[in-house]
């Protein structure tokens, strides 16, 4: 294996838990509106995720780092002809960032109320735009013969950028409330089971046309099992959530999420970004990476620390692995 192709498996690998981690979070910023019935259920849904939320976004910084080092001009023009929903995005998970640290300062409604409305939008649009970005990834965006995006703002949203939006937004938000139901306690837990229920149907509704697209558009073989793999996952998610198994049904979502996102990047390899005007001038893996030394140095260092952050990170979630309900949540001063 070429270290190019290596480094592309590992970037995929980056995302796919970024995806698999990042996508609760996002999903229960929703579900502070679809699910909670007052604020402290809503502080609750937060807490699930108060400890994590931060550290789940360093998948994100490390996957993009990786990228601008391992394939500079991928990342060169995937920044430049997305520009604008990345900025969205990045505008969002700072705002978000924000609305959880700053909301419980100060106890007046409207105060509070405000940040909620930031949390729950800044949650449902970077889930929705990482699909779209994803999806065009894969089905093709114009790029000259210089390697540079040269296509405008609309050519990325298409009808099945659209639909892979819709995929990732529905999708991450039955995971988090699988993962609410495996976090709390009490009523709030049977509701945010029955919640899954709902959105795991809705996820098989939107989904499954997508990955039947994608599949006959861009798949291989390898493609074909993760989509297999991706809706046997979702289904005995489903299965398992009904029964009250949330472990099981939380980490079944999680697989079919993963099984997703490497459905993707099998369906792209071994381009990194397709050239809807001609494949000639479409970027590879080889044709957008690094030189081989840059290659090997870097491999070394992510031998070195990647698994001694996946370490600490596991060791955060054991740490912070109890349920949480409305008992622990104190009331508000003068109440």
């Amino acid at each position: 294996m070429h270290l190019h192709d290596f480094w592309f498996l590992l970037i995929a690998f980056l995302w796919t838990g970024y995806f698999f981690l990042e996508g609760f979070d996002f999903g229960i910023g929703v579900l502070t509106k679809l699910l909670a019935r007052d604020r402290t259920e809503r502080r609750v849904l937060i807490n699930t995720i108060g400890p994590v939320w931060d550290g789940n976004e360093v998948w994100l910084i490390t996957a993009g780092g990786a990228t601008f080092a391992a394939f500079p001009d991928w990342y060169a023009t995937l920044f430049s002809g997305f520009y604008l929903p990345l900025l969205a995005i990045l505008v969002c998970l700072i705002l978000r960032g924000v609305a959880f640290e700053y909301r419980h300062k100060r106890p007046e409604d409207r105060w509070q109320r405000n940040w909620e409305h930031v949390i729950f939008w800044c949650s449902l649009l970077p889930a929705f735009l990482w699909g779209a970005i994803f999806a065009a990834l894969v089905h093709g965006v114009p790029i000259g013969r210089d390697g540079n995006y040269a296509g405008g703002p609309t050519d990325l949203f298409t009808p099945y950028a659209l639909l892979g939006g819709a995929v990732t937004l529905v999708l991450f938000t039955f995971h988090g409330a699988v993962f609410a139901a495996l976090k709390t306690v009490g009523d709030i837990r049977v509701r945010a089971r029955r919640c899954a229920t709902g959105l795991g149907l809705a996820t098989v509704v939107v989904s499954v046309p997508f990955l039947v697209w994608t599949q006959s558009d861009s798949g291989n073989a390898r493609s074909l099992v993760a989509v297999v793999l991706a809706v046997l996952a979702l289904a005995v998610a489903l299965i398992m959530n009904q029964r009250g198994r949330e472990g099981w049904a939380f980490a079944l979502s999680g697989v079919a999420i993963a099984a997703a996102v490497a459905m993707l990047f099998l369906a792209l390899f071994p381009e990194v970004m397709p050239s809807s005007l001609d494949p000639a001038w479409s970027l590879t893996a080889a044709n957008a990476a690094s030189s081989p030394y840059t290659l090997k140095i870097m491999t070394w260092v992510a031998g070195i620390m990647t698994p001694l952050i996946m370490a600490y990170q596991a060791w955060t979630y054991w740490v912070f692995r109890k349920r949480i309900g409305t008992h622990h949540i104190p009331e508000p001063a003068g109440h």
